[in-house]
């Protein structure tokens, strides 16, 4: 039964998506768009709650926001967006493309991932846009859990200089992230680099760019959640 399930949403899925469309002022596309980002990428459970919160002064983070609370953003004097999920012609990305060149807000994409870790050179990247990006902005994943929570800790530590401990305060459970899951590996990377500080005093982008071995803390993670793995 959860086979037939699961074939029909990916059959409803097919026939809303549009691949490698970007033009909404086809009424036919939009209608289809429309029906997508809402069903598919769950738009209408992010009507009304929007994980939307301050990181610092001039820094938001929040789930992925649509025409209407971009509109809202604008408002507020937000002047761009940075998008954790990535350039892709799909529903969600079309529309708030869409939506940020109506209110001429500033557009910024940069995959990253909830349940495995960055490359280096995506932290470097991060790091670039980051000093950058104009000011007020706000960064999103879907959910606003996860890669939101872990961005923002990022910026803390990158652009504010936050203690690692301060910042790592971004990954936590009332922004819907949790620890104990495969999300947690995001966690282990902040905890993984509060160990190597700990031990030589390295700086965060030193690290990444000399000591970061992304393989190896993806493991170490595993060895973390089995209690097999030390701090010290």
């Amino acid at each position: 039964m959860l086979k037939k399930l699961h074939k029909r949403v990916k059959d409803l899925e097919r026939r809303l998506n549009v691949p490698n469309y970007s033009d909404l002022s086809n009424p036919e596309h939009r209608r289809r768009a429309y029906w997508h980002y809402q069903l598919m990428d769950h738009a209408f459970l992010r009507a009304w709650w929007t994980n939307f919160h301050p990181v610092t002064e001039g820094v938001y983070r929040s789930n992925q926001p649509g025409p209407a609370r971009l509109r809202r953003y604008h408002e507020m004097g937000i002047r761009a967006v940075l998008n954790l999920r990535g350039a892709a012609d799909t529903s969600y990305h079309l529309f708030e493309r869409d939506a940020c060149r109506r209110y001429g807000m500033e557009m910024v994409d940069i995959g990253l991932s909830a349940r495995s870790l960055p490359l280096p050179d995506t932290l470097l990247e991060l790091e670039r846009i980051f000093r950058t990006i104009p000011r007020p902005f706000v960064m999103h994943c879907k959910s606003g859990a996860d890669r939101a929570g872990f961005a923002s800790a990022l910026y803390l530590m990158m652009i504010e200089g936050a203690p690692v401990e301060v910042a790592a305060r971004q990954l936590h459970w009332r922004y819907l992230h949790l620890k104990k899951y495969d999300t947690g590996v995001l966690d282990h990377f902040l905890r993984t680099y509060a160990r190597a500080q700990r031990r030589s005093g390295i700086g965060l982008m030193e690290w990444i760019r000399t000591g970061y071995d992304r393989d190896a803390v993806g493991r170490d993670f595993q060895l973390w959640r089995k209690g097999e793995w030390e701090a010290e």
